[in-house]
């Protein structure tokens, strides 16, 4: 799927699409952690909010989905709105009749005020925005593209421990080349002065050499490491992702590079340090291990998760022009 370069944000979120990091500068992403403090406060006061009364949002799901899925519904719920869940429409859906994409963007179209899009194509949010004319589309994972609502929570969640976003050193290890997470972090990383990353990852798990150019001219330091003993003293942050599974031909292959860096308790404390926070987007199936929770860095289970419903709870909010 291919589509023209979604619209900056520029202060003005009412009616936007939402579909990649590179719509934002950092006067938008300083006015959404502002709304997003008070949307904590919203739902840490468990009282009735009216900030979406009438207002529903269809989750579109193409691929499975807990955390994304889960807070994009809660948040909506929170400010005293309402969802259709549609997950795996190519199943459940006309989708397995033969309806098109388009066809089934205008349909759900017409019985909302937001559409969250999750889809196994690379640019499907940005075709969906394209052909959706009366509401919004809020990508929530486009194949190995972009994860944009995921990197605005991590970067809230960096900003709530550093108390800024500029400055930090980070690392960054899995699956690089795949992770769409990781991809919108690092361009959410690049708005600012004087960051630099480590890509922890196998050789066949690096980024893409085309996308590795384009974020190095953005002006992000990135540096490639395939060894643990590479791994800074003195990272702000960690942040793990698993081997996407799904992402590979074969089985074989999938084991070839599957869990090459597990963070135990060791790996921690030789290399980590005690005022760093440990991240991952989730789920986790290995590559952190269970003893590492307990950890007070570990903050994966905890801020970073919550995070994630406060963050949605802003955007839905200044999207649909409840917020100014």
């Amino acid at each position: 799927m291919t589509a023209i370069p979604p619209e900056p944000i520029r202060g003005q979120f009412k009616g936007k699409d939402i579909i990649s990091l590179g719509q934002f500068d950092t006067d938008c992403i300083a006015k959404l952690f502002r709304i997003t403090a008070q949307m904590r406060e919203v739902a840490l006061s468990a009282a009735p909010s009216h900030v979406l009364d009438g207002s529903i949002v269809v989750l579109l799901f193409y691929e499975p989905s807990s955390r994304t899925m889960g807070s994009f519904d809660a948040a909506t719920k929170q400010l005293g709105g309402q969802t259709v869940v549609v997950t795996s429409p190519q199943q459940y859906s006309s989708v397995a009749k033969g309806e098109s994409f388009a066809d089934t963007i205008r349909t759900f179209e017409a019985y909302s005020d937001a559409i969250v899009l999750r889809h196994y194509e690379t640019g499907s949010a940005a075709t969906a925005a394209e052909t959706a004319r009366h509401v919004p589309i809020l990508n929530a994972g486009d194949g190995i593209g972009e994860h944009p609502t995921q990197a605005l929570l991590d970067l809230y969640t960096i900003w709530e421990h550093t108390g800024r976003l500029a400055g930090l050193r980070g690392l960054v290890a899995g699956d690089i080349l795949n992770g769409r997470t990781v991809h919108s972090l690092i361009k959410g990383l690049a708005l600012y002065e004087e960051n630099e990353l480590y890509l922890l990852a196998p050789p066949e798990l690096r980024l893409a050499r085309d996308d590795l150019a384009a974020f190095q001219q953005s002006g992000i330091r990135l540096y490639e490491v395939d060894d643990v003993g590479d791994i800074p003293r003195d990272c702000h942050f960690w942040y793990w992702t698993r081997v996407q599974k799904e992402r590979f031909r074969s089985d074989e292959e999938f084991q070839r590079v599957n869990n090459r860096f597990i963070v135990t308790k060791q790996l921690l404390e030789t290399y980590g340090n005690r005022d760093m926070i440990l991240m991952h987007p989730l789920p986790r199936v290995g590559e952190i291990e269970d003893a590492v929770d307990d950890d007070l860095r570990a903050v994966y289970l905890r801020s970073q998760i919550r995070n994630g419903m406060y963050v949605r709870m802003a955007l839905l909010a200044l999207v649909l022009g409840r917020i100014a």
